[in-house]
């Protein structure tokens, strides 16, 4: 050997080197450590590569499970729209025997899903009606059917009356005729008319038949299929083709059905998973993708989850705040009877703390002591099941605060139904009634307040009307004393007794007087009850006499405004019940704003035509309609819309209190006072009065 730029240390000769010893030691030592590692390396890619082979085995009978349960709940789905389409084919279950063509639907219905073995109807007590068996199976035993089914119908029907909903019950054993037996699911689909239930109708599912019809070929051809107890007892299986591993492949899943649970369970044989071609890159590449994912997928849903945690809390602080600002009171109970929820509107209503009333069930504590009876009655009701009065209707009730003051209360409450669509309990809203009711006695108080007002305010219209309506009668009475002292002082010029010709109008004269003054004093008199509210004396009277009382006094202002008066009342009505003098100073009033809107207008002729009529009988009885009708310029659309409102008027003079009162009046009578256009031009006034007949 030749070494340069290097001198080995003088030794004896014979003796090796004492310090390349260990480090030749340590080099050699390396490659088994080499070695194992490299084994260990192959060893953990074989084992990976076969954990890989199996966890995609796993994962697509996972799949395949998942796909089965979807094609399992789609075939039941079809299967109940069938039986619904039966139910409602020509005949309602429940109520009679099944016609001929409901029986044939029926077995059509059989040959054509033949994982229904039975059809069944029954009425509301489960008592059979009518029962159609499969043609592919044999029939069941009728002693031992009707012993196993009738505890699961009675259960199963009572649970699907109760919701409303097609229920499935537990799976049991039915033995057939032939000696054999197979287990069997039962669907009860209730029948009802309006909200009571009619019927049902019952059918037999066979679960072997289920893998084997609502299940794909492509899943079941090298798979074995069965429907499992949740505690592992197998109650029907399918089997593939034949084994073709030694490794068995397993997986599980719940099929929740409404009223029961099945678990579904599928095996698969595969032998010893393949090693890739080339482990190393295939296990680096592996590796290098599976962490680069892991990272990202890591990132991604630590992510998701700070976000669904913000959102979370973000809805939480949502909702918290909804619930502390709302004024109405909120309170769940679940189907004993618990409280489980209160709002603090709800304990700032009763005066109790949320952990005084969670969790309490009975007489609760807000509940006054003299409504306990009735609260309880409404609680069992609600308990047993009875529905609700609508959310527009409610309940008023009566609660109690801690200090023991009552207030009135508004209840509504509706059922809690879960994600499972089953009812959990009640959710009530309470609104504390108290304001309102304290506003209704403000409002009654000052209604009343402003009917006093009004009543003063129409005493002075009243004065205003007396002395406008007094003047006619009195200036009638004074002209019928100046003529006949002016006939007895011409007669007393002639001698001193006056011939019988004087006599007589001197004798109509004074009756004249009298009249006027007794028309005064009714005036008077009507007046005062209108103001003071009290029931006036009502009698029959002709239509004809109510105008012809008044014509008098609307003939001298027609004379004064050179108006043509007409009258038009028809033959044969009968008399109308009604305060005589108020129904005068109506008709008065309306012919007197009649005569000045056509006094306001140049028009070539003034007429004012007032007229009776029978008017259209209903269940009150038969009214007469008074009209009166101008040709004046009409009514603006802007003063209609006031035209009865107190203290509304386009004249100069007066406190726009006649039509009102006119309205008080015929409206104290029962009838109706209104207004309308006249064809050509002018306004029609019409009301109507009872004759006191029945239509």
């Amino acid at each position: 050997m030749k070494l340069s730029s290097f001198t080995l240390p003088r030794v004896q000769p014979g003796v090796f080197f004492p310090a390349a010893r260990p480090f030749a030691w340590r080099r050699w030592s390396l490659w088994p450590l080499l070695i194992g590692l490299v084994t260990v390396m192959l060893v953990t890619l074989v084992w990976l590569a076969g954990r890989y082979e199996a966890s995609q085995v796993q994962s697509r009978i996972e799949r395949d499970v998942g796909d089965a349960i979807a094609d399992i709940r789609s075939g039941l789905a079809r299967d109940l729209q069938s039986l619904q389409a039966l139910q409602s084919a020509s005949w309602t279950p429940g109520i009679a025997s099944p016609p001929q063509a409901w029986n044939d639907a029926a077995r059509q219905l059989l040959r054509e899903r033949r994982e229904l073995v039975r059809i069944e109807s029954r009425d509301r007590s489960l008592r059979l009606l009518a029962s159609i068996d499969s043609p592919y199976r044999a029939p069941p035993m009728p002693g031992d059917h009707e012993r196993l089914s009738n505890a699961e119908e009675s259960l199963t029907c009572a649970t699907a009356r109760r919701t409303g909903t097609p229920m499935y019950s537990p799976s049991y054993f039915m033995r057939r005729q032939d000696g054999l037996g197979f287990e069997v699911v039962e669907l009860c689909v209730p029948v009802q008319r309006g909200l009571q239930p009619t019927g049902y109708l019952v059918a037999t599912f066979a679960l072997q038949e289920v893998l084997s019809e609502l299940i794909g070929p492509q899943i079941t051809r090298h798979q074995d299929v069965s429907f499992t107890e949740p505690d592992g007892t197998r109650l029907a299986a399918r089997h593939g083709s034949s084994k073709r591993g030694t490794r068995l492949f397993s997986a599980h899943q719940l099929l929740d059905l409404p009223g029961t649970a099945l678990v579904l369970r599928m095996d698969s044989w595969h032998g010893a998973p393949s090693v890739f071609p080339n482990v190393l890159t295939a296990l680096v590449t592996f590796m290098s993708i599976a962490l680069v994912s892991v990272l990202v997928l890591l990132s991604k849903d630590n992510r998701r989850r700070l976000q669904a945690e913000h959102d979370l809390a973000e809805a939480l602080a949502f909702r918290k705040a909804m619930e502390d600002s709302l004024v109405t009171g909120l309170r769940a109970r679940d189907l004993q009877g618990r409280i489980t929820y209160v709002n603090p509107a709800f304990c700032k209503m009763v005066g109790f703390d949320a952990d005084e009333l969670l969790g309490h069930d009975g007489d609760l504590p807000y509940w006054p002591p003299e409504r306990a009876d009735e609260n309880r009655r409404r609680q069992a009701h609600r308990l047993a099941g009875d529905a609700p009065p609508p959310p527009q209707e409610g309940v008023e009730s009566t609660f109690m605060r801690r200090d023991g003051t009552r207030f009135p209360v508004l209840i509504i409450e509706a059922p809690l139904i879960n994600a499972q669509g089953l009812h959990t309990g009640w959710m009530g809203a309470f609104l504390d009634l108290s304001e309102q009711r304290r506003s209704e006695e403000l409002s009654r108080a000052s209604a009343e307040r402003l009917q006093a007002t009004a009543r003063l305010a129409t005493v002075g219209e009243m004065a205003s009307l007396l002395s406008h309506e007094l003047n006619q009668p009195l200036a009638a009475i004074s002209s019928y004393a100046t003529g006949s002292l002016n006939l007895l002082a011409h007669d007393g010029s002639r001698g001193p007794a006056p011939d019988a010709g004087t006599l007589r109008d001197i004798s109509m004269a004074m009756h004249r007087i009298g009249e006027q003054a007794e028309r005064a004093g009714r005036v008077i008199r009507s007046v005062n009850d209108f103001v003071r509210r009290r029931d006036q004396s009502r009698e029959a009277i002709a239509a004809r006499a109510l105008i012809d009382a008044v014509m008098p006094l609307i003939g001298l202002q027609a004379r004064k405004l050179s108006v043509e008066v007409r009258i038009r009342v028809d033959a044969g009505l009968p008399p109308t019940q009604c305060d005589r003098t108020m129904v005068e100073q109506v008709l008065l009033n309306l012919a007197r704003n009649g005569m000045q809107a056509m006094a306001q207008v140049a028009i070539p002729q003034r007429i004012l035509e007032i007229g009776a009529r029978l008017a259209s009988a209903d269940a009150r009885g038969q009214w007469i309609e008074f009209r009166v009708c101008d040709r004046g310029p009409g009514i603006a659309p802007e003063v209609a819309a006031q035209l009865f409102t107190p203290f509304f008027t386009t004249k100069t003079e007066g406190m726009g209190l006649g039509l009102s009162l006119c309205r008080t009046v015929i409206e104290q009578h029962g009838g109706q006072l209104g207004h309308g256009p006249q064809p050509g031009a002018g306004t029609i006034f019409f009301f109507t009065l009872p004759t006191g007949k029945k239509g």
